[in-house]
Order: structure tokens, then C-alpha cells, then sequence
């Protein structure tokens, strides 16, 4: 596990097979950058909601909150005594003209077609209008806007709940973010992009609305900005997958500030302007970036070689160790090897002749094999998971699957895997030999259609039927005892 309380930053990608576990090591560092703190009570929780909002957000917020309660009309006097404006007015000192500040931040962000509200130095985005009774209401097309304010209010409303079911509670605080990166991610998610926004329309005269653009901070950005904010404190970007994005691309700039002698504070400190917004950017001293990378994905977008020398490299190998055996007779006080099953000898002897044929980045992770605890689990796990894998990197080449399976020597009900031209030829073989009046003409033509039939499927793969209804010799343990070293 990292060392959260050390200043240098951190940048380790695990690398491995699938199924070694990258994942859940990220999940595992995830925790080491996580808060649990005692669960702050309702007036906490408000002071710390409301802190860092604009007086427009607090009354969005306000409306929001009206909303919940199947209220969408509201008047300037109700917003004014509601809790979120008294505690934010107490929080900026302000006693006085409270009234003054609603009805200015309702008219300055009302929009410029509005029958009921003239005003002339407006703000460039609308969110509320107002009706000829005089109360307001907030634009239905400013609500893709407040989703984060939405999502805010969701949560202090849920921890309210939580407090009245219980005081004793902790609460988690997160530090860190975690992206899965895929063909498609681009700089636009991770550092900045522009995205759509809807702006309102009036409400009165149901004219259209109007799409603008707008320049949003990504996943790393945000976190960087957190970061910046709290120096004392350790934040780590988790990145699963990050060989399956151009990741010269999805960090851009920021490939050279995220080396640990780059970053902000250090002695060869780099400061760019992003992108889009042109802003100065550096990144904090206390920022650590994990990923992880499988080694078999060589189809995707190779990783950058500038990125090799920026993170530390650490291999996950499989670990068979960790896996259970399998007692077939569970009521017997002895354990008996014969009716055993040595999952961890399993995945040994795969992998062994796994690396013989198809290489050892081609290996199985113990993942695989991990919840197995019954026979019938695995031979789940292999008619599912285990085999389709194997035949996919093995490109179908039965010879190599029925190496892997030690099934050259072995009689056709005891193999896991069959030649699929093999069984029609036995198929075909038989049909003919039971049409004994069968002409000579038809007899060719029924060769004809077999030779083709065999063309089509040469080469391809069949799981024993046996294994997959969980039957036959596949309901014996020495079967899967044979796939040992």
C-alpha cells in the first residue's frame, strides 16, 4: 500500500494478465485516500454545503429545494427566510438589506424575452423568471445546469436522513478520483473540453432553445483544484485501463508536469496554459497517479513510451496460493486427495503449458478461479470464462487447446475440448454406414456436402457437451486432476 504521508508524489501503473488483481489494488489504495470522520450534525453539514457557494447558487439552491417538496412557485419573502439564505447571509456578515440581494440576483438572472421582468444589466445565463402573480420560478431549461448543485443538495438531504437514524455514524470524505479509460476518453474528460449547454428560454412565449458552449474542467482538473486547496492533505487520480486510451493524448500538456520533479512547489516547477481555457496550470506536489495496465490487450492503443519513464512499473502475477481446493465428499471427517480438487495446482499447470504455446502474457489470472468453491462452479468458470479466453488468444487452434487441456491422449468423452471437424466426420461416418440403400449418385453428392461442411468448420472448437451439462466423466475429479503439472 502507498505511503500517503510521504511529500514526493507517487506514479506506479500495475501491470499484469487479467485477473491478477490490478483493479482491486486500486481499490484497496482508494481507501488509504479516504476520510472517515465523525458524521457532522444538521448545522454542520449546512455551514459546509453552503461555504463555498455564489448567492446565485443559494437561491438555485433554494428553488431546488422547493421543488422537492412539489413546490415550483415561490415568492421573494419565502426565499428570503428560508434556512440556506439566513445561514448564507450569516456567513457573509449580512444583516441588512437581504430582500435587496434576492430580487437582484432573481432579475439578473431572468431572461432578456421575459414579460414580467425588465432590467437591463443582466448576466449571460438565465435561470429563473417570474409570473404575473409575482412569484418566481426556476427555468426548467436551467436544470441540466444545476445537476451538481442537484446532486449536492441530494446528498446533505441523505445525510440528514442518516443523522436522524443515527449520531454515532462516520461519514467518508474521498480523496481521490477514479476513471476507467476506453478507446474513446479523450483530453476533454481528463483535463478540460467544451461541452453544450442549453441555455433557457422563456417560459411565456415557448420560444426554442438556444445551445451555447461552454469550457468544463475533467476528472484530473477537478481533482488538481481540490488538491490545491487542501496542501496538507495527499490526493491520488486512480486510472483503471490506461492502455486503452492514447494517453499522449488524454494527458496532452500535462505528460511533463505530472513528473514528481515538475510539479508545483519543486525546484523544476513547469507551469503551461491549458489547452482550451489557456489558464496557467501546474500540477501539485501532492497528487499521486495509479493505474493499472493488462498486458494482453496488444489490439488496443500501445502506451505511450514518454509515459514509461514518468511512472514506476509494477508487475502483478498471477497467485495461485491464494486459491481454495475443492472437497468433492464434504461430509467425510478425512480428507481424502483423490476426491479433491487443487485449484491452485490448476491454474499452475495451465499457465505452465499456457507459456509453452501461447506465451506468458497469455496466462490466467487467479481472479478467475477466485469464488470457485464447488465443482459445479468450476466447471462453470471454464465453460464460461476459462476456455472461450484461452480459444480466443489461442486463435482457435484446437491442437493448442487440447494441449493446454492435456486432452491429445486422452479418449473423446474424457477431452474438454473437441475438433469440431472431427465430430462431424465421426457424424458423417456413421450416417453413412447406417444407409445401406443408398444409391451411388447420392452417395457422392452426400461426400460433396460433407467435404464442404468440413471446410467451413475446419480448424474450429467445440467444448464437450459432457462438460457443459456437468455430466459424464466431468462429474469425476480426477478429470481436473489431470490439468496439474
Amino acid at each position: 500500500m502507498p505511503d500517503v504521508s510521504n511529500d514526493k508524489a507517487t506514479n506506479i501503473i500495475y501491470t499484469g494478465v487479467a485477473g491478477t488483481g490490478k483493479t482491486y489494488r486500486l481499490l484497496q489504495i482508494a481507501k488509504d485516500y479516504t476520510d472517515y470522520l465523525p458524521r457532522a450534525n444538521d448545522e454542520d453539514l449546512l455551514k459546509q454545503l453552503l461555504q463555498e457557494l455564489s448567492w446565485r447558487d443559494v437561491v438555485c439552491l433554494i428553488f431546488l429545494d422547493f421543488q422537492s417538496q412539489k413546490q415550483d412557485l415561490v415568492k421573494v419573502p419565502e426565499i428570503v427566510n428560508h434556512r440556506f439564505f439566513v445561514v448564507k447571509a450569516a456567513q457573509n456578515a449580512r444583516e441588512k438589506n437581504l430582500s435587496n440581494t434576492a430580487w437582484s440576483v432573481l432579475q439578473m438572472h431572468s431572461p432578456t424575452s421575459s414579460q414580467t421582468v425588465g432590467y437591463k444589466n443582466r448576466a449571460s445565463q438565465a435561470y429563473f423568471d417570474k409570473d404575473p402573480s409575482g412569484a418566481w420560478y426556476l427555468l426548467p431549461d436551467s436544470l441540466m445546469l444545476l445537476s451538481e448543485l442537484s446532486e449536492q443538495l441530494s446528498e446533505f438531504q441523505q445525510a440528514q436522513c442518516d443523522n436522524s437514524a443515527s449520531q454515532n455514524q462516520r461519514f467518508s470524505q474521498q480523496r481521490f478520483s477514479m476513471v476507467s479509460f476506453h478507446q474513446a476518453y479523450g483530453y476533454e474528460e481528463f483535463v478540460e473540453g467544451i461541452r453544450p449547454v442549453m441555455a433557457a428560454a422563456s417560459q411565456s412565449n415557448n420560444s426554442a432553445s438556444q445551445m451555447s458552449y461552454t469550457i468544463t474542467d475533467g476528472a484530473f482538473l477537478k481533482l488538481c483544484q481540490r488538491a490545491a486547496n487542501d496542501p496538507q492533505q495527499r490526493y491520488a487520480m486512480l486510472i483503471d485501463e490506461i492502455n486503452r486510451a492514447n494517453v499522449s493524448r488524454v494527458f496532452g500538456e500535462l505528460l511533463s508536469l505530472i513528473e514528481p520533479d515538475k510539479r508545483a512547489g519543486t525546484p523544476n516547477a513547469m507551469t503551461i496554459s491549458l489547452a482550451y481555457s489557456g489558464r496557467a496550470f501546474s500540477v501539485p506536489a501532492n497528487v499521486d497517479i495509479y493505474a493499472t495496465m493488462n498486458t494482453q490487450d496488444h489490439s488496443l492503443a500501445p502506451l505511450d513510451m514518454a509515459l514509461r519513464r514518468r511512472f514506476r512499473f509494477i508487475d502483478c502475477p498471477p497467485q495461485p496460493e491464494l486459491l481454495p481446493t475443492v472437497h468433492l465428499n464434504k461430509g467425510s471427517e478425512v480428507t481424502d486427495e483423490a476426491e479433491s480438487i487443487d485449484l491452485a495446482k490448476i491454474l499452475t499447470g495451465l499457465n505452465h503449458r499456457i507459456s509453452q504455446t501461447l506465451g506468458i502474457e497469455a496466462q490466467m489470472g487467479h481472479a478467475f478461479l477466485f469464488s470457485v468453491h464447488s465443482l459445479e462452479q468450476l466447471q462453470m468458470a471454464l465453460t464460461e470464462q476459462i476456455i472461450p479466453q484461452l480459444a480466443q488468444a489461442a486463435g482457435g487452434q484446437v491442437a493448442v487447446l487440447q494441449y493446454i487441456f492435456k486432452d491429445e491422449q486422452q479418449l473423446m468423452p474424457a477431452q474438454f475440448i473437441h475438433d469440431s471437424q472431427t465430430l462431424m466426420n465421426n457424424e458423417t461416418s456413421n450416417q453413412m454406414a447406417s444407409q445401406n440403400t443408398i444409391t451411388t449418385q447420392n452417395s457422392m453428392f452426400a461426400g460433396q456436402q460433407s467435404y464442404f461442411a468440413q471446410s467451413m468448420h475446419a480448424g474450429s472448437y467445440t467444448i464437450n457437451t459432457d462438460l457443459i451439462a456437468k455430466t459424464g466423466e466431468f462429474i469425476k475429479p480426477a478429470i481436473y486432476q489431470r490439468l496439474y503439472l
